[in-house]
């Protein structure tokens, strides 16, 4: 996430295409470690949803372990790296290029939603997009979320500069109450996520099931 918030949430798309538009991938081609433990709540076949997907590190991982992936980005440069990426490693994922409202959302359609590090959004667009999440999932299925808390404002090693953006165990409790919380943890960890996500991190990781 961008350090400097006044244009990025000026014009999130022009300024992700900026970052992402490089040889290298910003946050890498390995997924992210919480969604790599978390992915077992999910079986080969199913349907998941990778929210604002990036470059495609996560979804391409997603689809290599068989599993049937959607994934959309505001940013057709990030997504056309992400196609790319997925083309190299064999497999197939639906990228669209969207932002989190312009986005279809399908209702009670998916085994899971993995949503990692999507802290772009301001207090009424968070709000929006996790009820979105939820709406989206079939009963049973299951949400691997993971975010910034507000002690990454000292670390300062990814995540824009802004509390208000940034997840706290109330805030997520709060979000996802209608759901029931397999896993909610707050923990700091050393990230190496490209150059994007670098050094030691305050996160926090969500694991929550829709109810039947």
């Amino acid at each position: 996430m961008s350090q400097n918030p006044t244009p990025s949430f000026e014009d999130p798309a022009g300024t992700w295409n900026r970052r992402f538009d490089q040889d290298d991938y910003l946050f890498g081609i390995e997924p992210n470690e919480w969604l790599r433990e978390q992915a077992h709540h999910w079986r080969a076949g199913q349907r998941i949803l990778s929210v604002a997907d990036g470059e495609g590190r996560n979804s391409v991982w997603l689809a290599g372990q068989g599993l049937q992936v959607d994934a959309f980005d505001i940013a057709e440069i990030g997504v056309a790296k992400a196609r790319r990426l997925a083309a190299s490693r064999g497999v197939a994922v639906d990228f669209t290029v969207a932002d989190c409202d312009g986005f279809p959302w399908p209702q009670a359609t998916y085994d899971g939603v993995a949503a990692i590090f999507v802290q772009f959004a301001d207090p009424a667009l968070r709000a929006r997009l996790f009820a979105n999440m939820a709406a989206s999932l079939k009963p049973g299925g299951v949400l691997v979320l993971l975010g910034y808390t507000p002690r990454q404002l000292v670390y300062r090693t990814g995540g824009p500069p802004l509390a208000s953006h940034l997840y706290t165990e109330a805030m997520l409790r709060e979000a996802f109450a209608e759901m029931d919380l397999l896993t909610l943890r707050e923990y700091d960890a050393e990230v190496a996520e490209g150059t994007g996500h670098r050094g030691r991190s305050a996160l926090i990781g969500l694991v929550a099931r829709r109810r039947q």
